[in-house]
């Protein structure tokens, strides 16, 4: 097919270069403007960007597309039979959704109707999914609320988090897209309506959502703090300063300690309480404006004392 091909982090660049080694012609690649990044805040291109320059395809990146007369004219022209949308990150317009002949065909971090929205992943794993998957949509104008068209479930492994996870997810998203097409192409499939009834959502992360909540379990924080990862993470606040969690796990001990009250067992292992007398285990911790220290480490260089509260 030709087509247009919408999408901006490294979870779409799989897509793009499968479906290039598929046969279709990619006749534009559409994605965010460059942004600053890093401590030296240097402009960098989106990872779809320099994957579609390698592949010496051509590039554009509006900074608006609902009302971007130049870039409508421009897809106009160019007539693909689908639109291809990947973690574009921009809401697509009606004369987009129209504009193909096949539609506008979206790859998407979940089983839907399950967790719709910006951060499917992340929010799978904290809410501690053991199975998740990947559904090829064809976008209408709601939030993930398209027929469905394929969907491929997948096993969450118990030490995955949003880092490890997502790119398996892609490799899969990748060749199911490709599927799609196909389908679409001999005409034999049809979109299924999605049931909205069983619909979850999954927005876009905030800070705050990092935020450790004691009166939750530890398993509970246990899975929030796999599923977000890189950010916004783990952390909590210790005599005043912002403590980061960088790996915890639940543990199983005889004790009782109150949710947020930290105890020094054994004297390397330190442990917090959490809800229903279960227990996290802080394995590495990153003091504010420090590097990340093992439990170990922490303890020796902090001296916590046990009935100390976190949060």
């Amino acid at each position: 097919m030709k087509l247009v091909f919408c999408g901006t982090p490294m979870f779409a660049v799989p897509c793009l270069e499968r479906l290039i080694t598929a046969g279709h012609e990619i006749v534009l690649v559409v994605t965010q403007p460059d942004r600053p990044q890093g401590r030296g805040m240097t402009m960098t291109a989106p990872p779809v960007k320099q994957a579609a320059l390698k592949l010496a395809l051509p590039v554009v990146q509006p900074e608006k597309i609902k009302k971007n007369q130049e870039f409508q004219e421009q897809l106009t022209a160019l007539n693909p039979e689908a639109i291809i949308v990947v973690g574009y990150g921009r809401i697509i317009p009606p004369w987009m959704l129209q504009l193909p002949a096949h539609g506008n065909i979206n790859v998407h971090g979940s089983l839907l109707p399950k967790y719709r929205g910006a951060a499917p992943i992340q929010w799978a794993i904290a809410n501690g999914e053991i199975v998740t998957g990947v559904t090829t949509m064809r976008i209408d104008e709601g939030l993930d609320t398209g027929d469905m068209l394929l969907r491929r479930e997948m096993d969450i492994l118990p030490d995955d988090t949003a880092i490890t996870l997502a790119p398996r997810m892609a490799a899969i998203g990748a060749e199911l897209l490709v599927e799609t097409l196909e389908g679409l192409a001999a005409g034999t499939i049809r979109g299924v309506p999605q049931d909205n009834s069983q619909a979850t959502l999954a927005p876009i992360l905030k800070k705050e959502d990092g935020l450790i909540d004691f009166s939750r379990s530890a398993k509970e924080i246990h899975n929030r703090l796999r599923g977000f990862q890189p950010w916004p993470g783990a952390f909590t606040h210790y005599r005043g300063k912002t403590l980061k969690i960088t790996a915890a796990e639940p543990a199983s001990a005889n004790l009782e300690v109150a949710p947020g009250e930290m105890y020094l067992h054994g004297g390397d292992q330190l442990l917090v309480g959490c809800a229903g007398g279960t227990l996290l285990a802080l394995l590495q911790v990153q003091p504010e404006g420090k590097k990340a220290m093992v439990a170990r480490d922490f303890i020796s260089g902090y001296r916590p004392a046990s009935g100390e509260k976190l949060g």
